[in-house]
Order: C-alpha cells, then structure tokens, then sequence
C-alpha cells in the first residue's frame, strides 16, 4: 500500500502567537489614536488604520494556510511585517511634522514600555498576559499624543522583532520541509513520472520498425486511456522524451 505523500499540519493558532498578540494591541491602539489625534477626513488616518489592520490580519491568515502551504504562510507573514513597517513611517511622520520628541532605544520611557512585553524572546507562543493590551493602557490612553505614538513605535519595534524570527523560522522549515501543497506537488510530479517511464508489461514485443522521429526502436503498447483505451500501438522507445507513434501493421 501506498504512503499518503503529505500530511496537513496543525494550524490556526494564531492567537497564542505573541506577534499576534502584539499586532493587535498596535491595531486597536491606531484606532484610538487616529480617532483622537489625526483628522477624520485625512487620508493618512485611513492609511494608518489600514496597514495596522493587514499587519494583524495578515499573521492570522498566515496561520490559517500553514496547513497547506508553507510558502503562503511565509508570503502572508511577510506582507504583515511590510504593513507594520508602513504604519512606523506614519507615527515617525506624525511626531517630525508637528516638532514632537521621538523616544530614543535608550529612553527611560521607551525601555519602560519595552519592558511590559519581555518575556522569552525565543517562545512564539506564549499567551501570558504581559502582552495583554490593559498593561499598556497607560501610554496608549495618555493625552499627550507624543507619549501614544512613541509608545505604539516601541511596540512597532516589538512586533517585527517577533515577525523577523518568525520568518527566519518559516524560511528554514520551508527549506526542509515544504507544507501540504509543495509537497503534495512533488509527490505528484513523483508519480507523474513514474507513469511517464515505460511500463516493461507494455513492452511485450518489440517492432522491426524504428521511430519515424528519432529512429530508436518502436515497441508495442497499449493504450490505457481516451477512446483507443484497451488497443494497441507501436510508441517509441524513448518515450518521453520521444512521443512518436505508429499504428500496428494489419
């Protein structure tokens, strides 16, 4: 009996990643931002809100096809990071274009923000609440607006840390392993060409007559398929790189 060539792997966990968890937290913080600090009928509020959204969206759906397809996830997960890197030129933006200061790596502030979501950097999938959104409920509710943007760029940083890990690690176990798709596509094309090579039942005699193409022996077969399924023909012996074919002599 034959292998199943590929199994579907598990998937959909996405809310337990903590890339995840940190891109909704920036979603929903750009939301009440743009509601609080840019104007409603500004295109640069609905970009915002736009590319926080496909940040998020785009780690879920990247979850969801892991299943079947390791490059579609790794495609998807990278068009979230793209996002996220949009949304941080916009808050940049926002604070160079109205003389507000933007937190230095080093700021005590920016570190104290940075500190609510340490937790192992090497575990994707930790679900403490630390990455919960209330314990950052006091920059990104704060009413100065420098404080909010500078606190959503350190979670903007935070979040592609995570994203570029995350990617490296989908990169590596594409190399090795593929998903659902590749590697039933590689078993297909496996099968494909084992029924392309000749079948030595096929070749039950052999013609006097040589290919009218490449001049190799002809050999008789049978057609296994189509309307001529079950009668024979004389196929070149190089098939297939060779498809030459001659009827058999009455």
């Amino acid at each position: 009996m034959n292998k199943r060539p590929a199994i579907l792997r598990p998937s959909g966990g996405y809310r337990r990643l903590r890339s995840f968890q940190t891109a909704e937290i920036i979603y929903d913080g750009t939301v009440s931002f743009c509601d609080r600090f840019v104007n409603k009928r500004s295109r640069t509020r609905d970009q915002m809100v736009q590319a926080a959204r496909s940040g998020r969206q785009n780690i879920a759906e990247g979850s969801r096809a892991s299943a079947t397809s390791s490059q579609t996830e790794l495609r998807l997960v990278n068009v979230a990071r793209a996002s996220l890197d949009e949304l941080l030129l916009d808050y940049e933006d926002f604070l160079r274009q109205r003389g507000l200061p933007q937190w230095g790596k080093d700021d005590a502030r920016a570190r104290e923000v940075r500190a609510v979501g340490r937790v192992n950097p090497t575990d994707q999938s930790d679900g403490t609440d630390q990455s919960d959104a209330k314990a950052y409920s006091p920059w990104l509710t704060h009413a100065d607006p420098a404080v909010v943007a500078n606190a959503l760029i350190c979670l903007i940083h935070q979040a592609n840390y995570l994203l570029d890990r995350q990617i490296a690690g989908l990169e590596k176990q594409f190399i090795q392993e593929g998903g659902y798709s590749e590697r039933l596509h590689a078993a297909r094309l496996e099968e494909r060409s084992k029924q392309n090579q000749t079948d030595p039942s096929d070749r039950t005699d052999r013609s006097d007559q040589s290919c009218p193409t490449c001049g190799k022996p002809m050999v008789l077969r049978t057609a296994r398929k189509g309307p001529n399924a079950g009668s024979q023909f004389q196929g070149c012996s190089g098939y297939p790189e060779c498809r030459a074919t001659l009827p058999v002599p009455t």
